[in-house]
């Protein structure tokens, strides 16, 4: 039998690593948003440079994909732990080297040259994380409560926005505007290296996917040449990738209009303090952390059809209550407005990753499960800040912005109601299913 760690300490060792790196992607967000546009787009006036910033931003998802291939054929050949621990080497040094870039002021050009080839690293590394992290969770863990186990590693990405805006928000308050801008915005980025040392030595702690293990084990013995898992998947599962595409939309584009692009729109169009954003962000990211794992354990009892299809139906709805809340100028109405959101994000995000988990075979399920998160992340969450910050810009207000949004979950619902339903599915079982069709 394969060596096979305690579930709790996979998932534990999965949801550490995923904050730590996830850290380190989200603020970027939040630097964008404050204080990017002043430091390497000066030139610019304040809403054009914060576009720009998000431009830089939306880069780092266009090499999601290539991480999500590149991690997933290897993972899929050398093993999920492996990639995992690259993935997290990567995002930490590229994280840890903005803090010391040099801004246009010192350098000019060079500055956001240097910024935009860092983000792409971020990007690169966060494409091959997503796949490695769930799924080394959810082939450890048992069919009847991969729900509630996999959406752990999923609690790790709000775990990393609630602790960058919790290190944002600290410093802002103790620190003055000039002083932020001037050297404490460098903090949070160079506390990486600590977070990626303590993410490393839990990670390596862990045993490699004894699904995976025994995949191998077949594979050896038959000794028949593969084709590359991304062939396979493109080949045999390409109906499956496409859900998973679709199913990410609402959740992937309203997760950054809430915590990313709401930022812009409480400072530069409503003239609030950034702290009512931040504040916002960091009380409702507390709460998202931990509704997460209660939607994951809900679609193993209901399924996970119906959780996501709520989520999604309830963004469609708040999409346009959001804005209504947040133009009261209300603090109390604007740490409302993104808990609620988030919440609803929650129903799509806790059972994302045993439903994508569940939708392909051991032998390319880090391939097929990352090519459709993270294909759908260009389009999806990657302009999702700089869309609507254009649209703002294009209507002076929030309604087309709230209809882009709303668009959205309708893509989604369509996607999940046209899947299977997965829950209570033997891994085991889709990864002979799919080497049967593959050899066929």
């Amino acid at each position: 039998m394969p060596e096979k760690t305690s579930i709790k300490r996979v998932v534990g060792a999965s949801m550490i690593g995923t904050t730590v790196e996830w850290y380190d992607f989200f603020l970027y967000g939040s630097a964008a948003a404050l204080v990017f546009n002043k430091l390497f787009f000066p030139d610019a006036d304040p809403l054009a440079g914060t576009m720009l910033a998000f431009a830089t931003y939306a880069i780092g998802f266009l090499a999601r994909p290539l991480g999500g291939l590149v991690f997933g054929h290897f993972g899929d050949k050398l093993g999920r732990k492996k990639l995992l621990v690259l993935s997290l080497l990567l995002m930490g040094g590229a994280t840890f080297a903005m803090g010391l870039l040099p801004t246009y002021a010192t350098i000019g050009v060079a500055a956001p040259l240097l910024l935009v080839f860092l983000r792409l690293v971020q990007g690169f590394a966060v494409g091959g994380e997503w796949g490695g992290a769930v799924l080394i969770v959810s082939e450890h863990g048992d069919d009847r409560r991969r729900g509630f186990w996999a959406s752990w590693p999923q609690a790790g990405v709000p775990g990393g926005n609630l602790l960058a805006t919790a290190v944002l928000a600290v410093l802002a308050g103790v620190q003055s505007d000039a002083a932020f801008e001037a050297w404490g915005w460098r903090i949070p980025f160079l506390l990486s290296g600590l977070l990626v040392g303590i993410g490393l030595w839990i990670r390596l702690a862990v045993a490699e996917s004894p699904l995976f293990v025994e995949a191998v084990r077949k594979r050896d013995e038959h000794a028949a040449p593969e084709k590359a898992p991304i062939i396979t998947v493109l080949r045999h599962s390409w109906r499956e990738v496409l859900i998973a595409m679709g199913a990410r939309f609402a959740e992937n584009v309203s997760y950054y209009v809430i915590t990313a692009f709401v930022l812009v729109y409480l400072t530069n169009h409503l003239d609030l303090s950034k702290s009512v954003g931040l504040n916002a962000v960091l009380v409702g990211s507390v709460v998202h952390f931990l509704t997460i794992p209660a939607w994951g354990w809900l679609s193993d009892v209901i399924g996970r059809r119906t959780v996501y299809l709520f989520g999604a139906t309830g963004m469609l709805v708040w999409s346009f209550v959001f804005f209504t809340m947040l133009d009261t100028r209300s603090a109390l109405g604007t740490m409302v407005a993104v808990t609620v959101g988030l919440v609803l994000h929650g129903a799509m995000y806790g059972p994302q990753a045993a439903f994508f988990s569940e939708l392909f075979g051991t032998k390319v399920r880090y391939s097929g499960a990352s090519i459709g998160y993270q294909l759908a992340s260009i389009v999806a969450g990657g302009l999702a800040p700089l869309i609507a910050t254009a649209l703002l810009s294009g209507t002076g207000g929030s309604l087309m912005i709230s209809v882009y949004v709303a668009a959205t979950c309708v893509v989604t619902i369509v996607a999940v109601y046209l899947a299977k339903e997965t829950r209570g599915m033997s891994l085991a079982d889709a990864g002979e299913r799919s080497s049967s069709s593959v050899s066929a």
